[in-house]
């Protein structure tokens, strides 16, 4: 078959049964997405990788696409690209802010300092005195380290509601521990 008379549309729905039309859509668009991702990060390994994530979750997410824009594919690719350096930003926030949690706390054990078994107590009181959805939200997101998806589902809600119940949990504990709630 001629892959390069085939809409990128075309292309996607031979894709469910033939893998060398994804390659064409590939082709077609590989370049244009390293180049987005280039603009962004200014990392060329970055670009890389974020654009091989993108073309394979496209390659895993083949059979949604919906032709809304007359044959093209590039709205659906480049949703799929934000999303993925959305992800991958919030990654390596999440990343170093646990590197700076960690060094923070590698600091004060290798200076022999060790939390004070009275303010221990009195942040276990803070986190009894917490409603119990917002205390397991608390813990499964600090104490097990739980992204948002996989607390909401632990405790069958939406990330947003997992996200606003783990806010209001450490606002609480923050006020009840004498710090300023934000």
């Amino acid at each position: 078959m001629d892959w390069d008379r085939q809409t990128d549309a075309q292309l996607l729905v031979a894709a469910r049964a033939d893998a060398e039309s994804f390659r064409v859509l590939y082709d077609r668009y590989a370049e244009r997405a390293f180049a987005f991702f280039q603009r962004r990060t200014g990392n060329r390994e970055a670009s890389l990788d974020l654009t091989a994530e993108t073309f394979a979750r496209a390659w895993l997410g083949r059979d949604r696409f919906r032709d809304l824009a007359g044959g093209s594919a590039g709205p659906w690719l480049f949703a799929i690209a934000r999303r993925v350096l959305i992800a991958s930003v919030e990654q390596r926030r999440l990343e170093s802010d646990a590197r700076e949690r960690l060094g923070l706390l590698a600091e004060r054990y290798a200076a022999g300092i060790e939390p004070e078994p009275a303010w221990l107590e009195e942040l276990t009181d803070a986190l009894d005195s917490l409603p119990p959805a917002q205390r397991r939200a608390v813990e499964l997101r600090v104490v097990h380290d739980l992204s948002y998806d996989e607390l909401a589902a632990g405790v069958r809600c939406s990330p947003t509601a997992a996200r606003i119940r783990v806010s209001r949990g450490l606002s609480a504990l923050r006020t009840a521990l004498g710090g300023e709630a934000r």
